[in-house]
């Protein structure tokens, strides 16, 4: 079974058990899955290969609002990484929590015998 048939079978069955659509593949992952990236789905990913994904992108994409709105006038740039840096660390942190709880719930095996 190729990645590809292991994902859409993955929409299917943890959709039929109630798990969201956006739950199951987030829009980082269907990008990196597009882009040929074969990485592991977020519930059969290890935890700290989650953190820095999900953590990475969300610093990058929070920390830009915060600068175009609110940080340009007064903040250094420095303080302005940091705090985008450390959100995204949090952030990643509390994700990847969440996914490793869920794959417990659900019982899910690991990705390959999946």
């Amino acid at each position: 079974m190729t990645h590809g048939e292991k994902v859409a079978y993955l929409l299917e069955d943890l959709g039929q058990k109630g798990v969201g659509q956006y739950t199951i593949a987030p829009p980082i992952y269907r990008l990196l899955w597009r882009l040929g990236v074969e990485a592991e789905p977020p519930h059969f990913a290890r935890f700290w290969s989650l953190v820095f994904p999900l953590g990475m992108a969300f610093g990058v994409f929070w920390g830009v609002i915060m600068w175009v709105f609110i940080w340009r006038q007064n903040t250094p740039v420095s303080v302005a990484v940091g705090t985008a840096a450390l959100a995204g660390l949090l952030f990643g942190v509390i994700m990847a929590m969440y996914y490793r709880g869920r794959a417990r719930k659900l019982a899910l095996p690991k990705w390959r015998d999946y």
